[in-house]
């Protein structure tokens, strides 16, 4: 055995332990940090004996290894930009020069121009959704990511697109109109039943409708729809412009919408918007003319009251009205052995030649986990085990040190042999 050779596996010794101080030192120090994931030190021997004469010692060597793909303890936040992921997946970010990075530090807040910035400095990078989306969108890997702004929103107005009436026509309507309905609609029938509606324009003004209905035989009415401006000097017929729409409603034997009516009626409404109005539920009876329900959706301008995220990584724009539009879709991306991934500072992660090419998908979608809005991923880190770790690795580079001492003093005693 070479006295040098027995150095130099004592100094091994001591230079993998020293490697695992090392991880031991950065998981205690990040003990706290959001999204840490746990080193840990392997050990591997390596041996340099090649003739079975003498014996040649060798020495240790070291794998740095991360478990990425370890879940974190997920701890509750009181910002709605805080977020955690609940099983597999990484959140996209940005960093300043533009490069994509892969990080579990969700710790998220707008920075001066509404873009969502975690601790370490990254942009959180998401889809734009169009606008009204509510199927899933096209994602095709990194391509189209934007960074994901919360300040974008400003006033929004909602144009009415969808409506529905229900109503009762009277099955035993004459020509002798009450005193408060106008006399004849625009092709001269008369009108035995009147409504309004109110309704929003595509700049978020409310325009009021009115709904008129004249009977033209036993079971067939017409539907009339006006726009209520465009009344006469004395507030009745005739009306100053043409009818929006209209068509005519069949009921069969019973005082049902016969199947070969119309069903629904597209309204242009003044200023853009088209309202498509359902009016399956139309009945005709012999009782008096009533409405049980006008209904329209859309909303007068409205400011951005708060933001949401949901579990599949919608993020919404909640406003002052209760409407709610999906602004972004903030994916996630995983890839074959995410325990291969290489670290870097700021808790961000790079794909390797070892670790798998990148895929993205939708949270909550096969593979991948649940994004948790208000929470945060806790470290991996458990100071227990690694001051348990690091009394171990001291006891073990002392050992190491002896060893290289007794080398050290063995090559001594041979010099002084001389003497």
């Amino acid at each position: 055995m070479s006295v040098y050779g027995l150095m130099r596996t004592g100094a091994s010794g001591m230079n993998a332990q020293s490697n695992r101080l090392g991880t031991i030192a950065d998981n205690i120090a990040n003990a706290s940090t959001v999204g840490y994931k746990r080193a840990s030190t392997q050990f591997s021997s390596l041996l340099l004996n090649d003739t079975t004469t003498s014996y040649n010692s060798g020495g240790v060597e070291t794998d740095v290894r991360y478990g990425i793909s370890q879940q974190g303890v997920l701890a509750p936040s009181t910002s709605p930009f805080d977020m955690a992921i609940r099983g597999a997946g990484f959140m996209i970010v940005s960093a300043p020069d533009g490069s994509l990075a892969l990080t579990r530090a969700g710790a998220f807040v707008p920075d001066g121009e509404g873009r969502l910035i975690n601790s370490a400095g990254y942009t959180l990078m998401g889809y734009p959704l169009p606008e009204n989306a509510s199927g899933p969108p096209v994602i095709n890997g990194t391509a189209g990511l934007v960074p994901v702004n919360v300040t974008a929103g400003g006033m929004r107005a909602t144009p009415t697109t969808i409506g529905s009436i229900i109503a009762n026509l009277p099955a035993m309507a004459d020509d002798v109109l009450p005193a408060n309905l106008p006399s004849t609609n625009a092709a001269g029938a008369v009108s035995t039943a009147r409504s309004s509606v109110l309704v929003i324009g595509n700049l978020g003004e409310e325009i009021m409708l009115d709904v008129h209905f004249a009977k033209l035989s036993t079971g067939d009415w017409e539907m009339t729809v006006y726009d209520a401006a465009g009344r006469g000097p004395t507030g009745g017929f005739p009306y100053a412009g043409a009818a929006l729409a209209t068509t005519t409603l069949q009921f069969d034997g019973v005082g049902q919408l016969d199947p070969s009516s119309a069903q629904s009626l597209s309204v242009p409404i003044p200023g853009g918007a088209t309202m498509v109005m359902d009016l399956a539920s139309m009945t005709q009876t012999a009782g008096d003319y009533s409405v049980d329900l006008i209904n329209t959706n859309g909303n007068a301008p409205s400011r951005v009251q708060s933001i949401e995220i949901d579990t599949d990584g919608r993020l919404y724009e909640v406003y002052e009205n209760g409407s709610r539009f999906a602004t972004y879709l903030i994916p996630l991306a995983t890839v074959a052995s995410p325990d291969r991934l290489t670290p870097k500072a700021g808790n961000i992660f790079l794909p390797s030649n070892n670790s798998g090419d990148l895929r993205v998908g939708i949270a909550g979608s096969a593979g991948f986990g649940d994004i948790r809005s208000g929470a945060l991923e806790s470290s991996t880190v458990d100071l227990a085990t690694e001051l348990a770790d690091m009394i171990e690795a001291q006891r073990n580079y002392t050992a190491n040190s002896r060893v290289f001492q007794t080398g050290s003093e063995l090559m001594e005693l041979v010099v002084n042999l001389k003497r």
